[in-house]
């Protein structure tokens, strides 16, 4: 350990920011670092984290880069801050290898802090040298300083992992990817002229204004159809998401579980039964948004 990395750790007692090592080396821009040899990689074991899990991540994050530990130490209670109970903060140097995401490119050699979980005996599992990690982050106020988007935000980065966080940071900055999810708009519903018969159709909010809506059709001796459209015109193009798409992601994850008061209030009590019977209908359809860590939502997101 170099006596700078020492004088670092001293300072380690000070806020979060300014506890936030730096390393003082230059920017590479936005162009991929080369892989580390294969001879040299070690993956610790698989990331249990879903599709949603991952995408929550991503979506966060400025900043995903693969990352080869150089070295990792564990801080002092004196010296680590507020770490949660059930967990030991540690101290670490990497090399960047590949940069997934970042406009702003990042600096070849990262340091940053990691709360690792306690086992049951107490004990923390500390980060290997060499090991490569797939870090999900947003950058410093100093040349290599990172901050990890959440505390589970270093995963193992294996192939496979590696190639599902690539595929879904290439949806996200897509020009026509689907926009954030904030809730549901007013919603409409016709009668058809025979039992049975009926359109619905419920506006969702989004983070960029950009118009999305839910469309529902029913027809007697029929199964009800369901769509989503981008845009403002509902044509016969119009599908239901793809499981485990980002769309759907946006859908499953976002949607309230029942179609709120508010988005009823100038229908009739039978439009409005029949409006919230066919949200229910696209709400089923979706399933579940299987995340397995916790994250922050708006009050009419929980699911």
């Amino acid at each position: 350990m170099t006596d700078k990395t020492m004088k670092y750790i001293r300072e380690l007692g000070k806020p979060l920011w300014a506890c936030l090592i730096f390393a003082a080396n230059p920017v590479i821009w936005a162009s991929p670092v080369a892989h580390a040899a294969p001879q040299e990689a070690q993956y610790p074991a698989l990331s249990p984290l879903s599709y949603a899990d991952m995408v929550d991540l991503a979506d966060a994050a400025p900043v995903i880069a693969q990352v080869r530990i150089r070295n990792s130490i564990a801080l002092s209670a004196d010296r680590a801050g507020n770490v949660p109970p059930g967990y030991r903060r540690f101290y670490i140097e990497a090399d960047v290898t590949a940069l997934i995401r970042g406009e702003g490119g990042i600096s070849p050699t990262v340091t940053y802090l990691y709360d690792a979980p306690l086992d049951a005996r107490g004990k923390a599992a500390k980060p290997k040298k060499k090991a490569q990690m797939l870090l999900f982050a947003k950058l410093g106020t100093r040349p290599g300083d990172i901050q990890l988007v959440a505390r589970d935000a270093q995963l193992p980065a294996t192939p496979a992992e590696l190639e599902r966080a690539k595929g879904i940071v290439s949806t996200l900055v897509a020009p026509d990817a689907p926009p954030r999810i904030l809730g549901t708009g007013d919603a409409f519903h016709v009668s058809g002229t025979i039992a049975g018969e009926g359109e619905t159709q419920i506006f969702l909010r989004t983070e960029n204004g950009d118009p999305v809506s839910l469309s529902i059709i029913r027809r007697p001796g029929q199964e009800p159809r369901w769509a989503v459209a981008l845009g403002e015109i509902v044509d016969e193009a119009a599908r239901p998401p793809q499981a485990g798409s980002l769309l759907w992601y946006r859908l499953a994850c976002a949607l309230p579980s029942t179609l709120p008061s508010r988005s009823v209030r100038t229908l009739s009590p039978l439009d409005a039964e029949a409006a919230q019977a066919d949200y229910q209908l696209v709400v089923q359809a979706l399933g579940q948004c299987e995340r397995t860590r916790p994250v922050a939502q708006t009050a009419d997101q929980r699911r």
